[in-house]
């Protein structure tokens, strides 16, 4: 048996989950009352249940009930019903747009604004996220994407990439990146703009690679960069961090940060134990190219 509590910030994609994981086999059951979630578990962890895999929905629609989930979990314990919480959120700002998309209220909102109901609803759930066995940010995270994550877990049994790390590539002269935790700037870098032959090539072939690295200043910058990150990613992942943003910045985005953006996707790629996406902010159109794993 195996038993899913899914749950998380209104707006963060529980509803989709629940689909997600009704369509690899899970029995589902939305917004059922706390009162009656034990008796439910009764039934589902009965050896003569026909149903293997139950995902149950919890949220903010519980209302003042919410607290009497602590009560659930100890029945459950107590009972060695294992269960595991799946966590959906996303930011405040990804959020309050996909209200405003949708013109719907947020359940804590009323008539004041949506920010106001975000702030009382993470602090009723704040419970519930310390617990969680899976965070999950869908703040960039399309559909496809999140059925991905959710069928390794849930369907594959892979183990849970518990952070998720964006490598952007980017050009200076077009603006850095808002949602980027850390910047390095690899202007220093041999500039393979100024060769004719390579201006209009990028630091996807390989002429350009080998003309930025062909420099004992960018060898050891990214040797460096990578032992940092190698350094920083367990530590953020210690802190409850979920998603990080790495950008590598140039003057362009075409040649320098690209190059080095590939070098260290090219380094992580080599851990499982992570989720790895790497994006060519300023490239053009025809050469833009996204890879996840």
């Amino acid at each position: 048996m195996r038993f899913i509590i899914v749950t998380g910030m209104s707006g963060a994609g529980k509803s989709t989950a629940l689909k997600i994981l009704e369509d690899i086999g899970y029995f589902c059951v939305d917004n059922l009352p706390i009162e009656l979630i034990t008796k439910f578990a009764e039934l589902a962890f009965n050896p003569n249940s026909e149903t293997g895999k139950v995902a149950m929905g919890v949220d903010i629609r519980s209302g003042l009930r919410l607290g009497a989930l602590e009560g659930v979990f100890q029945f459950m314990e107590a009972n060695q019903y294992e269960y595991e919480i799946l966590f959906l959120d996303a930011s405040d700002e990804t959020l309050i747009k996909r209200y405003k998309e949708t013109r719907r209220t947020h359940p804590l909102a009323r008539k004041n604004r949506v920010d106001e109901g975000l702030l009382k609803e993470r602090k009723k759930l704040d419970f519930l996220r310390q617990r969680a066995d899976y965070i999950i940010d869908t703040s960039k995270l399309l559909t496809k994407e999140l059925r991905e994550e959710l069928e390794e877990v849930f369907q594959l049994n892979k183990e849970y990439k518990n952070i998720f790390i964006t490598i952007l590539s980017f050009g200076f002269k077009n603006g850095i990146p808002s949602d980027a935790d850390l910047i390095f700037d690899v202007r220093f870098m041999p500039n393979p703009f100024y060769d004719p032959v390579l201006k209009h090539k990028t630091g996807n072939d390989q002429e350009v690679r080998t003309y930025v690295m062909d420099s004992p200043a960018s060898v050891e910058f990214v040797q460096k960069l990578n032992d940092m990150i190698d350094f920083l990613i367990p530590n953020y992942v210690k802190e409850g961090k979920n998603q990080l943003v790495v950008g590598i910045g140039c003057t362009g985005g075409k040649h320098r940060s690209v190059t080095v953006a590939n070098h260290l996707y090219e380094h992580l790629e080599k851990n499982e134990t992570y989720g790895l996406r790497i994006e060519h902010r300023d490239l053009t159109k025809d050469n833009h190219g996204t890879n996840w794993k």
